[in-house]
């Protein structure tokens, strides 16, 4: 078995692959706090809660945008297993070009989410994964990943506003009966939800109007179910792309 594991900045998110099929999936705190012991003591109640023994693991691979967590988690998943984990980075085997400017500049999640939506997808393909930012990467007919945008996450754009709007308070993210809101929550709900799934369909426009072709579009992340569910392109939702992503380097990369 195989334990996959991606530190994003929020959520720390982990699934265990048994001949190709992913058994479970578990979201933790991204605790920048943590020593190597206390993630190990964490990740063995999850591997319990799930009825999965330590013992089965044979290999992990960590995906991490988060460095001060990367080398707790590494030790973590050693002291557990007694495993080495392949950490994603320069060097390993993707079949995916990159390329962007500075190819070290590509956060390893993005990579990740490349590497999963150009093996499972038509290309050209766009991923839309929608976390503390919300992030679109294009991989186009070449298998060559050629860029793409960032942008406030949905909670982070959120956040901002009550945070820097002294009369705005949180609201829950949910669609709103009507786009035209017709009360401060509702108007709320609108901009957030509404007004993120016109932003992806108007970004997937300007991207299909630049590689002059229409990208399949496949979203993952925490939010992005829900925003997707709003927009009027088709957009595929996996919400365990990453840990696909995983996965499928750990295989490529297993015997290097």
């Amino acid at each position: 078995m195989v334990l996959a594991i991606d530190v994003g900045n929020t959520n720390i998110v982990l699934g265990v692959y048994d001949n190709d099929e992913l058994l479970f999936t578990s979201r933790l705190a991204s605790d920048r706090n943590r020593t190597a012991d206390e993630i190990a003591v964490q990740l063995k109640a999850v591997l319990s809660l799930h009825d999965q023994d330590i013992d089965s693991i044979d290999g992990a691979i960590i995906s991490s945008v988060v460095p001060l967590i990367t080398e707790p988690m590494s030790e973590a998943v050693r002291l557990l297993t007694g495993r080495t984990a392949i950490i994603v980075g320069p060097g390993m085997k993707t079949g995916i070009n990159i390329g962007i400017d500075n190819p070290a500049q590509l956060g390893s999640d993005l990579l990740v989410d490349s590497v999963a939506a150009a093996a499972l997808y038509p290309k050209p393909v766009i991923v839309a994964d929608l976390g503390t930012a919300t992030t679109l990467t294009v991989v186009n007919d070449k298998n060559t990943i050629v860029g793409g945008a960032i942008i406030p996450g949905v909670k982070t754009a959120l956040n901002a506003l009550t945070a820097s709007a002294a009369q705005l308070r949180q609201v829950s993210i949910e669609a709103p009966k009507h786009a035209i809101g017709r009360n401060t929550a509702e108007c709320m709900k609108s901009g957030i939800v509404l007004g993120n799934a016109s932003m992806l369909d108007g970004m997937i426009d300007r991207f299909n109007e630049e590689l002059g072709a229409d990208c399949f579009v496949v979203a993952t992340g925490g939010l992005s179910e829900m925003i997707v569910s709003h927009t009027k392109h088709k957009i595929v939702h996996n919400p365990d792309l990453l840990l696909e992503g995983l996965y499928i380097l750990y295989k490529k990369n297993i015997n290097v």
